[in-house]
């Protein structure tokens, strides 16, 4: 029998296994739709934070421009505590002087004479007001240090009676001081930093003496005599009806030592040193009316209160002639007129000048006004020429010692003696310098009259051109010895260092106003027409027609 091939029948899912996919189909989906309303919600949250952020911001700014004027206003009082009620204060506003309240939410406590502050429309203080730094400038001419109080000049000339503010009460002002100003709430503020006398003297103790000083022994000898002498023995003074000296001018040509002198005085005055005002000429002149005065004035006061310890007091003023010139030779302005009567005043003014010496120094006193140097001012006038060769060798002798590091051959030629050649290297230079030979030949001058005449270098010769020749040799020395040579000073090194000087110097005279030169460099007496200088390769004339000079000397 053939087989008959059966078909199976399809199974039948199981319904719970259906049921089970389904619901895990509708969980899947119901998270997905959880997650997206979750970040829906989010967006929402933060929109509506922003919004809120922003509509805050809108009703700030709406109150503020709805809120109220406020006014500024200078505290001038201290605070006013009362029990149970709001503290007071008194302020400044609007140039009205009154007694407000302090706001409850704000706290009394600092609130300072000179605070800036501000007040509502009830004249309540509100809130404390950043510092504004306007106001007027003024000068401080007095000083009521247990009053809190000061005196200023105002840019109106007028003096002005001001309390001071809780800033300048802890750093009090000093006389001559730049100060901001409230004239109408009667309070000075702050300092403003300005030039002020304190910058422009040099209280200093200088480290010069007599024996630094070369070649100016007789000139020593004057100053000494003219200044140590009153202070060493004043009851020799005394006996004999003799006073201390006011003033002193040291004149000549530049570089010869006026400014070293003026030190030397400072420091030989008594076993406990003196005072030394050094008066930065310049800087002391200024622009407006009267502020020069002012500041003279200052300096004097100064130098009064100095001495009032009984040390001697060196008021320096170097330069003299830039600033005291002879009245009625103003180009553009007669400044000098009230300058010069300023300075008078207080060298022969009521407050006596005790202890108190005034030093000038000058390459033109003729420039000076005259009535400065009559006797009673400045009553001693000291000369300081030139060096000749006995001053220079004393010159070289301050800065080639037996300290200074000498050429191996210099010592061999001295025999091995190391003061020999000091001394050798010194004849030299010294030779180098005064020998009247064609070498040395610097200029040729012609005289209105019609005489001629040759200058060598010795006839410029001062200090501080010996002292950079020393210099220079040394500097030789040294880069020898970077060179990887025999250092020291040597004789080659000082015949080159007077060379270099010299030809430094070949082009400085001024040919333009040859006779202003002149006198500049100490060489008074007749009118010179012509200048023409005998150095350099060509020797070329360099004149200047009399006609062409100014004619003011």
């Amino acid at each position: 029998m053939s087989s008959v091939g059966r078909v199976s029948e399809p199974t039948q899912p199981d319904p719970d296994q259906v049921r089970l996919q389904q619901s895990e189909r509708q969980l899947a989906r119901s998270r997905a739709d959880a997650r997206a309303l979750a970040a829906q919600n989010d967006r929402l949250n933060q929109t509506l934070r922003e919004a809120r952020t922003r509509l805050l911001a809108l009703k700030d700014e709406l109150d503020a421009l709805s809120r109220p004027p406020l006014s500024r206003a200078l505290v001038v009082g201290e605070v006013l505590r009362q029990p149970d009620r709001p503290a007071m204060v008194d302020v400044a506003a609007s140039g009205r002087r009154v007694r407000v309240a302090v706001a409850a939410d704000l706290s009394a406590d600092g609130l300072l004479v000179g605070d800036e502050v501000l007040l509502n429309d009830a004249q309540v203080l509100v809130a404390r007001g950043a510092a504004v730094p306007s106001g007027d400038l003024a000068t401080v001419t007095e000083l009521h240090p247990d009053d809190h109080a000061v005196v200023v000049r105002t840019a109106s000339d007028a003096e002005v009676r001001l309390v001071l503010s809780a800033r300048l009460r802890d750093e009090p002002p000093d006389l001559g001081d730049s100060l901001l100003v409230d004239v109408g709430a009667g309070l000075a503020l702050r300092p403003v930093e300005r030039a002020r006398v304190a910058d422009l003297v040099l209280d200093e103790v200088p480290d010069v003496d007599y024996d630094d000083i070369g070649g100016l022994s007789h000139q020593i000898e004057q100053i000494r005599d003219a200044v140590e002498l009153p202070f060493r023995h004043r009851d020799l003074y005394l006996r004999y009806g003799l006073s201390a000296p006011k003033g002193i001018l040291l004149y000549g040509p530049p570089g010869c030592g006026k400014t070293m002198i003026a030190k030397a005085v400072a420091t030989s005055l008594g076993p406990e040193g003196s005072h030394f005002l050094s008066i930065k000429g310049p800087e002391l002149l200024n622009k407006y009316v009267g502020e020069t005065e002012r500041q003279i004035r200052m300096i004097f006061a100064r130098a009064r209160e100095l001495a009032a310890d009984g040390r001697p007091v060196i008021v320096f003023f170097d330069e003299m002639d830039s600033l005291f010139r002879t009245r009625g030779t103003g180009i553009s302005s007669d400044i000098e007129n009230t300058i010069v009567a300023q300075l008078l005043s207080e060298i022969d003014g009521v407050e006596g000048l005790d202890n108190v010496i005034i030093i000038g120094a000058s390459n033109r006193e003729d420039m000076i006004d005259p009535a400065i140097l009559r006797p009673g001012r400045l009553d001693q006038k000291i000369k300081l020429d030139r060096p000749d060769a006995d001053g220079a060798r004393q010159i070289f002798g301050k800065y080639l010692t037996l300290d200074t590091p000498l050429h191996p051959d210099a010592v061999a030629a001295a025999g091995g003696d190391r003061s020999a050649a000091v001394a050798m290297l010194i004849d030299g230079a010294v030779s180098g310098v005064f020998a009247a030979s064609d070498e040395n030949r610097f200029l040729e001058v012609t005289y209105a009259g019609g005489d001629r005449d040759v200058l060598y270098f010795a006839d410029f010769a001062s200090g501080a051109m010996i002292r950079n020749i020393v210099d220079r040799a040394k500097k030789l020395a040294i880069k020898a010895e970077l060179a990887g040579t025999e250092g020291g000073v040597s004789v080659e090194g000082i015949h080159r260092a007077c060379r270099d000087e010299f030809t430094e110097n070949e082009d400085l005279p001024n040919t333009t106003n040859p006779d202003d030169w002149a006198r500049i460099s100490g060489r008074k007496g007749e009118r010179i027409a012509f200048i023409r200088t005998l150095t350099g390769p060509s020797g070329a004339s360099r004149a200047v027609p009399l006609g062409d000079l100014a004619l003011g000397d």
